[in-house]
């Protein structure tokens, strides 16, 4: 995503999602702060299926989307 951390997503962006995305992409879809965002993923209490990828994390869509009550 190209768009800034700080502005929030559209419907219209949270709908061209991939099917996994990035941890900041996810905090930004939810209106988590990047610090924050991070501190729940590794205390295991982001509010949705987060899994680690290396270094990094990773959000499956359907879970972010199920969160947003937006899952069909």
């Amino acid at each position: 995503m190209t768009a800034e951390l700080g502005q929030a997503m559209t419907l219209a962006e949270v709908a061209a999602l991939p099917a996994v995305v990035d941890l900041m992409t996810a905090a930004r879809a939810l209106g988590i702060r990047r610090t924050t965002a991070y501190a729940l993923a590794r205390g295991g209490s982001f509010p949705c299926p987060v899994f680690r990828v290396g270094a990094g994390y990773r959000v499956p869509t359907s879970g972010l989307l199920r969160l947003l009550g937006l899952a069909t």
